[in-house]
């Protein structure tokens, strides 16, 4: 699974994108990576306040790694995708 992720949000759809892909609740997630099921609704939805500890066990369980890079541009405008 390859995924431009710039927001929280974005990563929060990510990681239940991975998690749904597997079978696994919220709760079983949580299981695997230490955590309460609360928390990973909470990473999931995108909510402020997640700590990068929690995002790595949380990727560690789901088998992800992040990869840090520059960051693509965009395009100005829609004229420009065309």
């Amino acid at each position: 699974m390859n995924q431009i992720a710039r927001t929280a949000k974005q990563i929060g759809v990510a990681v239940r994108r991975r998690r749904r892909a597997l079978g696994w609740s919220q709760s079983d997630l949580g299981s695997k990576a230490g955590l309460r099921q609360a928390t990973i609704s909470t990473l999931e939805s995108g909510e402020s306040g997640t700590r990068l500890r929690t995002l790595v066990d949380v990727m560690a369980a789901l088998e992800l790694e992040a990869v840090i890079q520059d960051r693509s541009k965009a395009p100005k405008s829609i004229e420009d995708l065309f």
